[in-house]
């Protein structure tokens, strides 16, 4: 066992597992489970109401996880850090919230064939409310959106472009910061789904220039329950809450409500600190790691896997030819081998991977398939990983087919 996995509990009590679903949501290392225990322990109780000890620990570990989010992306004030429950929470309010700000009937939505069905389906509904339209860009044979692409759909009626930063099934990353450069000049607010890119990207949210970034604690080693909605605070004053109920509110009266200020006019009723928490030592834990080995590790991983399955004459792989490419993601079918059937396999053979449309059904039906097998890698995963998902593939094939 590598020392990386040393790190990770499920990975010393299932020393046969090889875990490649890490796009779906990654393992915890102790120092993550341990934080989360720890506040349970010794500081739970609900932040920002009580003020009495014990609630204002609770409120200094929420607020510190708060700073710490932000200094990780490089927000400009904490203020602009919200708390979600995951990376969907947070798309849906920008697809409600700005929606209701900026968009009028014949406006236009700028998205990707390429977006989860959680930066996806929020936007239909928003043109649906608004009376506006949904407009796709579509990707070169890499998986990139182009700057042709986006210049030509652009007009004067596109008021949001909204992007997947790393896609969730070709692994292919685009370039935010040039992207966002040409939405800005067309006076376009730039929204980016980070859900898969924030555990393999160091990101930095004022490099991007995007007004909105979205992303989850489970898939980079926190807690699930817990995500974060980024945006520039011009935008986040002026929009209007989500949810509403307790925290969120300023004064009531029998008629009317008036809002807190930024950022608790978006966090209604009893938050997830021990998430914020667990997110937090997530945070810690990836910064002792490095981005640096990371990347070496999963860019390494995932070319060995593309070169492996690229030997095999019937497996097919989507996207990018160059593996390294992929951020640690792989989709790929076997020819005559339902993908349900791929996943059920190689889990008979303690291999996790992913079988089905991945929340992407309108991705699927442009890459002419209607399911594919997805193999993704987080850095501590190893080559032994690697060899068994392959041989596992041949297995597979050699069972419905023959040698």
């Amino acid at each position: 066992m590598n020392l990386y996995k040393n790190y990770f509990p499920i990975m010393r009590h299932n020393k046969s597992l090889a875990y490649l679903d890490n796009a779906a949501t990654t393992q915890k290392p102790d120092m993550v489970i341990d934080a989360v225990a720890e506040y349970y322990k010794q500081e739970n109780a609900n932040p920002l109401r009580g003020l009495y000890e014990l609630s204002q620990k609770a409120t200094d570990a929420y607020e510190n996880a708060r700073k710490k989010i932000a200094k990780f992306i490089n927000a400009q004030k904490e203020q602009e850090i919200i708390y979600t429950r995951n990376a969907s929470e947070s798309l849906n309010i920008v697809a409600f919230s700005l929606s209701d700000l900026v968009l009028q009937a014949d406006d236009e939505i700028l998205i990707s064939i390429m977006e989860h069905h959680s930066n996806m389906i929020p936007w239909q509904q928003a043109a649906k409310r608004h009376h506006a339209k949904l407009v796709y860009l579509y990707p070169n044979e890499d998986g990139i959106i182009t700057t042709d692409e986006l210049t030509n759909k652009l007009s004067t009626k596109t008021k949001i472009l909204s992007l997947t930063h790393v896609s969730n099934v070709l692994g292919a990353e685009q370039n935010i910061k040039e992207l966002a450069a040409i939405a800005h000049a067309n006076k376009t607010i730039v929204s980016v789904d980070g859900a898969q890119a924030i555990p393999h990207i160091k990101i930095d949210v004022q490099k991007l220039d995007c007004d909105f970034y979205s992303f989850s604690g489970h898939k980079m080693y926190a807690p699930m329950g817990i995500g974060v909605l980024y945006g520039k605070q011009e935008y986040l004053e002026k929009m209007p809450p989500f949810l509403t109920g307790g925290e969120m509110i300023d004064y009531v009266d029998e008629q009317t409500a008036t809002y807190a200020e930024l950022p608790y006019k978006f966090e209604a009723g009893t938050q997830n600190v021990g998430g914020a928490v667990g997110l937090s030592a997530a945070i810690d834990f990836m910064e002792s790691v490095g981005y640096d080995t990371i990347i070496e590790r999963e860019t390494a991983l995932g070319k060995l896997a593309g070169d492996e399955l690229s030997k095999l004459p019937y497996v097919t792989i989507y996207g990018s030819k160059n593996p390294a490419l992929h951020h640690g993601v792989i989709a790929f079918n076997i020819e005559g081998v339902h993908p349900h059937d791929v996943a059920s396999l190689m889990d008979s053979g303690d291999v996790a991977i992913r079988g089905g449309h991945h929340c992407a059904q309108p991705l699927m039906r442009y890459l002419k398939c209607n399911f594919c097998c997805r193999a993704s890698m987080a850095f501590y995963n190893d080559n032994e990983d690697i060899h068994q998902l392959i041989e596992r593939v041949k297995y597979i094939r050699s069972y419905f087919h023959g040698a």
